[in-house]
């Protein structure tokens, strides 16, 4: 009876002391996109980098996570559709903190007025 008993209690504490946490060994933020507009995303651009671009992101959907050096609870972002170009350009970051190293979603909506984007930062 006893081994019956030792045994599950073994093997649960091996578990939760080997388990990683996926921030463990973070060496830069890590953004995806959430579309949460009815519109689907061909191309979504983040402070104009180039080499992470959220490419179609459906309706709904999430990207995948791409890693930034530095990022901010706002930014600069591009959103190609089929039929327009969406833009969010942010005056600047003078006294912003940069995000800690980390998960997080980037929300983005796009308004009927102005032709711009509604962002959202969701910590994950």
């Amino acid at each position: 009876m006893k081994n019956k008993i030792l045994l599950p209690l073994i093997l649960l504490v091996l578990t939760i002391f080997s388990c990683d946490d996926r921030d463990d060994n973070l060496e830069a933020v890590n953004i995806r996109i959430k579309n949460v507009s009815a519109v689907a995303y061909d191309v979504v651009q983040i402070n104009g980098d180039t080499e992470n671009v959220h490419t179609d992101v459906a309706s709904g959907a999430l990207s995948d996570y791409f890693e930034y050096e530095t990022a901010y609870a706002y930014a600069s972002i591009v959103i190609e559709t089929e039929e327009q170009t969406y833009t969010l350009q942010p005056i600047d970051y003078v006294g912003e903190t940069p995000l800690p190293l980390g998960f997080y979603t980037y929300e983005l909506n796009i308004t009927e007025e102005g032709n711009g984007v509604e962002l959202n930062l969701v910590v994950d």
